[in-house]
């Protein structure tokens, strides 16, 4: 197998909770050498947020800690303290990206911000992110999934027209932020190499979610072009599609004009087809006609698994998906066939199934170890700096790592 991309990158990992972590689990995954620097006794807040394994709220067992810091290496310093400081600053000598998503006055007070660093190693990539971004009169202020997806434009058109907006799922954009952050990370990266100096990469989680294509760019143009400001829709029902139940679930078949057709060849029911109101554009948008043909549609569906559906809609060319459970995620053979899961053992929790690869390439995609334990590299990675364990016990009784 070829050499991992990233595996001569060296990267110090500041960041907490989701979106900057998972930045970090990007590069790590292709190779990079992630050291991911926590509080001591504390750790990533993440650590504490579940789901956990077993639901034993244990700060090594986190699923989402987990999942966030595969592959990487992890020590803890203190960096409010004057030596924690001088370790760190001796960590980025070697390093060649820092990541961070503390708020953008922290690093500066610190005495870290990206000046004092370039001075230690002008050719660092320093990643930060943040709420709002380094600079604008929103900087220093604080913000939660909700309010960034709120500002970001797309809420306003989420839920139902005669309430109040709705955010979808949680942790979306930090997610997106992540990803963005990655790019940007290895591409300021490259840049470095090629110009032989360092760059500081600014990363809003707004921003971000701004830039993002679900939703976003099209009702943003469209406001542009045409002032037009998308509106709740209401939820309904259409004729012969959406979500209905079956024996063993739920499944999404879109079988309206003109399709409709090739759901009465699904159904083995050509008679619809003769239906003075069934087989008319009109027709399908009255509601007693989407009740009645919902009466013919539900019994079928519950006489079989979604599968069974799914794999008929498909014979006759109609789109459709079963509603996956998270143990069919897991279980799909197309999934297994793809590696979409890996599996990979943990001290605090024995061997279970992580995502996998992000995408397929010739440059691999592997799980080399699993998230770090608290500290759990500290003797290894500071004895490397020329630190005893002498000197290594005297720094945990002062609370430095």
């Amino acid at each position: 197998m070829a050499e991992q991309a990233l595996a001569d990158v060296k990267v110090l990992d500041l960041t907490w909770y989701i979106a900057g972590p998972y930045c970090t689990k990007l590069l790590a995954d292709y190779g990079a050498d992630v050291i991911k620097i926590e509080r001591p006794g504390e750790g990533d807040p993440a650590r504490r947020i579940g789901p956990f394994y077993h639901d034993d709220s244990h700060p090594e067992k986190s699923g989402l800690f987990l999942h966030l810091n595969t592959n990487k290496r992890g020590i803890t310093l203190d960096l409010k303290t004057d030596t924690g400081k001088k370790v760190f600053k001796e960590l980025v000598k070697e390093a060649d990206i820092v990541v961070e998503s503390f708020s953008p006055r922290v690093m500066p007070s610190l005495g870290l911000d990206y000046e004092a660093l370039e001075k230690l190693n002008p050719r660092l990539v320093m990643t930060s992110i943040s709420n709002f971004g380094q600079t604008g009169p929103y900087r220093d202020f604080k913000s939660a999934d909700i309010i960034t997806y709120a500002m970001g434009g797309p809420m306003f058109s989420t839920g139902l027209p005669d309430r109040y907006p709705i955010r979808l799922g949680p942790y979306v954009t930090h997610y997106q932020t992540g990803a963005t952050a990655a790019v940007a990370t290895m591409i300021s990266l490259h840049g470095s190499e090629l110009r032989g100096s360092g760059e500081h990469v600014d990363v809003s989680l707004l921003e971000a979610e701004m830039g993002d294509i679900d939703r976003r760019g099209t009702m943003l143009l469209n406001y542009q072009y045409s002032n037009h400001v998308s509106l709740r829709v209401p939820a309904g029902e259409r004729f012969a599609s959406g979500v209905n139940p079956c024996k063993d679930g739920y499944v999404e078949v879109r079988g309206e004009f003109p399709h409709f057709p090739k759901m009465s060849a699904m159904l083995n029911m050509p008679e619809l087809l003769r239906h003075p109101r069934f087989n008319d554009s009109v027709g399908q948008t009255r509601p007693e006609v989407i009740a009645e043909f919902k009466e013919i549609l539900i019994p079928w569906l519950m006489e079989r698994n979604k599968r069974d559906i799914w794999q008929l809609a498909q014979a006759n060319r109609i789109i459709s998906a079963a509603v996956y459970t998270t143990e069919d995620v897991v279980t799909d053979p197309h999934f297994q066939a793809r590696a979409t899961f890996a599996e990979m053992e943990h001290m605090a929790t024995g061997t279970f199934k992580y995502p996998g690869a992000p995408f397929h390439a010739e440059t691999p995609w592997k799980l080399r170890h699993p998230a770090p334990l608290l500290g759990q590299h500290n003797d290894e990675v500071y004895g490397r700096l020329g630190y005893t364990r002498d000197d290594l016990v005297k720094l945990r009784e002062r609370g430095i790592i």
